[in-house]
């Protein structure tokens, strides 16, 4: 098979089919209704660092193989942090930026990156992305949270990193809330029943919607909640409430919105998108600050919601330890970087692997506090 490699400044120029045809459908946050959504209503701008520059393999006329790939002008919405790597090569006088990144943008969601159906045309992607960083005289191009399947697809050259998220997971097939924390022990259990005991105490109620399940004001809120949280934290919020209107739309089944009512307001929300497995936690905030709000709207509305559509696992976000005590266990999450200049890429080889070793111990570390009476092995 002879391949011609084309680059995209964007999805609107592919069949859906076409591109999701490529994956095992599952994992919505590389769908193309969901990429393409960022591109249309706003959420990537090249002067917050987002350009589509999407890499495909062609057979004629016919896609085989593509990565949703970004030129990038700094590493902002990322969550691989590689700002001591940008002020080395600043340091020697290089430029850092531009760099190509294959990833979903602003999402820590561990997901298939190299999208094609065979482990040769993964390898072919790879290989295509390196050869390519190289002829655009880009300083290197990263490929983050990508899954096992697609390790075999990077050579040599490639970089590896770690780093721990926590993430739910249903161990020994609980049924119900019940279930799940009797497997932990007193002290956890009964610090988690306190804090759901103090928000239904305060008269909070939940409400549950798919996309097609919600009206413009429940979209409108939580679109209001996100704008509030990056407010407080000093953030320019990317997601525009059209991309919310949208995902809600295309893939409606996809999109969890999970909504907090106190005396017929709603004071607080998360918006999460879900495969046939997995939950992804995304986006929270709140107008009134309730003790355990947080932890009720995040995490255990979530849990409740996976118990009762048997859904086995639960990604509720990037970092936070306070996640470990409400059952979420440190898992590993990996990056592959390819460094155009061969110096560079030596000496990051030893940095890499000093990363990996300390992330793997602290990873150890974390396990042995574990909320759970037993663990099963391959959590």
């Amino acid at each position: 098979m002879t391949l011609t490699a084309r680059l995209l400044p964007g999805l609107a120029g592919i069949d859906p089919a076409s591109w999701d045809a490529l994956h095992d459908g599952d994992n919505p946050l590389i769908s193309h209704a969901f990429l393409s959504a960022l591109e249309r209503t706003g959420c990537l701008r090249p002067d917050w660092g987002w350009a589509p520059h999407h890499l495909t393999l062609w057979d004629g006329e016919a896609l085989v193989a593509a990565a949703p790939m970004y030129l990038k002008s700094n590493s902002h919405g990322e969550f691989v942090f590689d700002h001591a790597w940008a002020h080395a090569y600043a340091e020697h006088g290089l430029d850092y930026f531009p760099k190509w990144l294959c990833a979903v943008p602003y999402s820590p969601v561990t997901g298939p990156r190299l999208l094609a159906p065979t482990p040769a045309l993964r390898a072919q992607l790879a290989d295509a992305m390196a050869a390519l960083c190289r002829q655009q005289g880009l300083s290197s191009v990263h490929v983050n949270f990508h899954v096992h399947e697609d390790d075999a697809g990077f050579g040599p050259d490639w970089l590896l990193r770690e780093d721990i998220q926590y993430h739910w997971r249903n161990q020994a097939g609980w049924r119900d809330f019940d279930g799940f924390l009797a497997a932990m022990d007193h002290k956890h259990r009964k610090n988690i029943r306190q804090e759901r005991r103090k928000v239904r105490e305060a008269g909070v109620t939940f409400r549950h919607l798919h996309g097609d399940e919600t009206s413009e004001a429940d979209l409108r809120a939580i679109h209001g909640f996100y704008l509030q949280t990056f407010a407080e934290y000093g953030n320019s919020p990317a997601l525009t409430l059209d991309f919310i209107r949208e995902i809600a739309r295309e893939m409606p089944r996809n999109v969890l919105i999970i909504l907090a009512e106190l005396e017929g307001n709603t004071i607080a929300g998360a918006l999460c998108l879900r495969s046939s497995t997995t939950l992804y936690g995304r986006y929270w905030g709140s107008h009134l600050q309730l003790p355990g709000l947080h932890f009720e709207t995040c995490y255990y509305q979530g849990i409740d919601y996976c118990l009762r559509e048997g859904l086995s696992r639960f990604e509720p976000g990037a970092q936070g330890e306070h996640k470990l005590a409400r059952g979420f266990l440190p898992t590993p999450v990996r990056s592959r970087h390819w460094v155009a200049d061969a110096r560079f890429r030596h000496a990051l080889d030893a940095w890499c692997a000093d990363e990996v070793a300390s992330v793997r111990r602290y990873a150890g570390q974390a396990m042995r506090h574990s909320p759970f009476k037993t663990v099963a092995p391959d959590a």
